[in-house]
């Protein structure tokens, strides 16, 4: 009879190890999701602001290009203009 309820009583120590031991499991498993899933949030977040970063430097570097065509294109008025520059040249090709 005694050995009945040690047996019992192992078969019920037994099941409650091996219980908390797949709580556990599992509860980091859940917990690991949810690392997973905020990690990914940051990382969507990050993703989005570089790509408005490389959007407004791409425009950036688009109207500085223009800003330089413009003011190439003032200097060889400029220089068409100036009775020096153009003398200078006339005399080089001269």
């Amino acid at each position: 009879m005694v050995w009945i309820v040690i047996v019992i009583v192992a078969v019920i120590v037994i099941a409650g190890v091996v219980y908390w031991l797949t709580r556990g499991r599992q509860q980091r498993l859940e917990q690991q999701r949810s690392d997973a899933a905020v990690m990914r949030d940051r990382a969507r977040v990050r993703s989005d602001k570089a790509e408005q970063r490389e959007s407004l430097a791409q425009e950036q570097a688009q109207a500085a290009q223009q800003e330089r065509q413009a003011a190439e294109a003032a200097a060889r008025r400029a220089d068409e203009l100036d009775p020096d520059v153009a003398s200078a040249t006339s005399s080089i090709s001269a």
